[in-house]
């Protein structure tokens, strides 16, 4: 790979590799000088952007949540009903999975992980992600949506969007198919339901 002058320049090159190594070689079995080598940068640059390979780790997550929270809120349907919404945001969601799939393979090994701390996830989710639990919140003052924890509510839609992007993923040839998608959000919306 060829070096590219410029910290910024370094560190995007630094996610990126680290993105690919994660993915196939897990976090514990990949190095930082393998990170390194990939980027085409030294390590001490790696160290100089990152402290630690967990802090690596911690900040691709966060990243990528954001790329991702970036790309559903530029979908965003205001004035629209809740459920054309929630519709709305879940194929966008599917549709950003499947078409970033080194990112969404990223999402399916380590959103779970207890390699990303509690607090982190739960930054994730309620910062970066917020607009979400705005819409759920909404949804439960009208009478659309169960009064249950919105903490738990939260998990079990991105646990269904981890799901479904997998299903997708495993299953391209389905991953255009009106029904498969409009079932995959049917699922996710009912569960929500009253």
């Amino acid at each position: 790979m060829s070096k590219v002058s410029g910290g910024a320049d370094k560190r995007s090159q630094i996610l990126d590799a680290a993105l690919k190594l994660f993915n196939s070689q897990g976090f514990h079995g990949t190095s930082t000088a393998s990170i390194a080598k990939a980027a085409g940068v030294a390590t001490g640059t790696l160290f100089h952007h990152f402290p630690t390979k967990e802090a690596l780790l911690e900040t691709l997550f966060l990243t990528v949540k954001k790329e991702f929270a970036d790309a559903l809120g530029a979908m965003a349907l205001p004035g629209s009903d809740l459920e054309q919404q929630a519709k709305t945001l879940w194929l966008g969601a599917l549709d950003w999975g499947i078409s970033n799939p080194d990112k969404q393979q990223f999402f399916q090994q380590f959103s779970l992980s207890v390699e990303i701390p509690l607090a982190l996830r739960e930054q994730a989710m309620q910062g970066i992600l917020g607009f979400i639990g705005t819409m759920i919140s909404q949804g439960q003052q009208q009478g659309i949506l169960a009064r249950l924890p919105l903490p738990i509510m939260l998990e079990n839609c991105h646990g269904q969007y981890l799901s479904a992007t997998r299903f997708f993923l495993d299953r391209p040839e389905l991953a255009l198919d009106p029904e498969h998608r409009d079932a995959s959000f049917q699922l996710f919306w009912r569960a929500m339901r009253p």
